[in-house]
């Protein structure tokens, strides 16, 4: 039984380190999604986890319960008008914007085990004669090591590629192996680069972003933290940058800075310029 004096531990805990806002009936998700855990540590139940968490040797379980208690789902080609978006419109307005040669920058804020990033990296690859002489560079970021881990292997499970992939696109751009999974082409990884960030701290080194993919996050945020990680979005982005949030996230009366593109669901415009200058930095070191 979850103790109403674990469970706001590990409420605000969550909160303070992922920003994940657990309402009062989500008791049940801290059960199931912490099992695992207590069993790998051969704990009783879930307060001898927080006694765990809590002691000066909780540090990597916390890391752990973070980490499980954080949606880390992701689907190649999840919805596919974002994608369609990005090739028909924003990148054709950014490369006639930006001329040749000055690299088109794009993140993917919440890139969990990858299919995002790579999903847009296949795109690219697709439309290569369409955008050359205009270096695309893509990072992908996660609060989950785990799952960054994954993504910067590239390699899935049948299951996973069996959920938005393409027919075309898996024989093209994946290796079968032994095992029922499948590795993604060199050509494809080497366009992605992974960092470790969290939403909630500074983005210093990071940006300037022409593109911002920050899909299907904000909806376990509360409402100031919302606002907060869109402000700061929007000072990594120049004044044409564009913004794609998923499909029941808006920035409506979170912040002026975004507007709704007139054409496309959940594209957005920035709306005002950055307070200052938006240096450039490598995306991978």
């Amino acid at each position: 039984m979850l103790k109403p004096e674990d469970f706001a531990y590990l409420r605000q805990l969550l909160k303070d380190r992922s920003g994940l806002a657990l309402s009062e009936d989500k008791g049940y998700l801290i059960t199931t999604r912490l099992r695992p855990i207590i069993e790998d540590h051969g704990l009783k139940d879930l307060s001898g986890l927080v006694a765990q968490m809590r002691s000066h040797r909780g540090g990597e379980i916390i890391d752990q319960v973070v980490d499980a208690m954080t949606t880390n789902e992701s689907l190649f080609f999840r919805d596919s008008k974002p994608f369609e978006a990005l090739i028909s419109m924003m990148l054709p307005k950014l490369c006639a914007a930006r001329g040749h040669g000055r690299p088109i920058r794009i993140w993917c804020a919440a890139a969990s085990t990858g299919q995002e990033p790579y999903s847009i990296a296949i795109m690219l690859e697709e439309n290569a004669a369409r955008f050359a002489g205009h270096p695309i560079e893509i990072l992908g970021t996660d609060l989950s090591r785990a799952a960054l881990g994954r993504a910067q292997m590239g390699e899935y499970t049948a299951f996973e590629v069996g959920r938005g992939m393409p027919q075309h696109y898996l024989d093209r751009y994946f290796q079968a192996t032994g095992h029922k999974h499948y590795v993604i082409a060199p050509k494809i990884r080497s366009r992605v680069c992974f960092q470790p960030r969290n939403l909630l701290e500074p983005f210093d080194g990071l940006g300037p972003f022409d593109i911002v993919f920050c899909r299907n996050v904000l909806i376990y945020f509360d409402r100031p933290t919302k606002a907060n990680v869109l402000e700061r979005i929007a000072q990594t982005m120049p004044a044409d940058g564009y913004l794609v949030l998923g499909g029941p996230e808006t920035t409506l009366g979170l912040t002026a800075m975004f507007a709704r593109h007139p054409d496309w669901r959940n594209v957005y415009v920035r709306t005002a310029a950055s307070s200052g200058p938006l240096a450039m930095d490598r995306i991978c070191a």
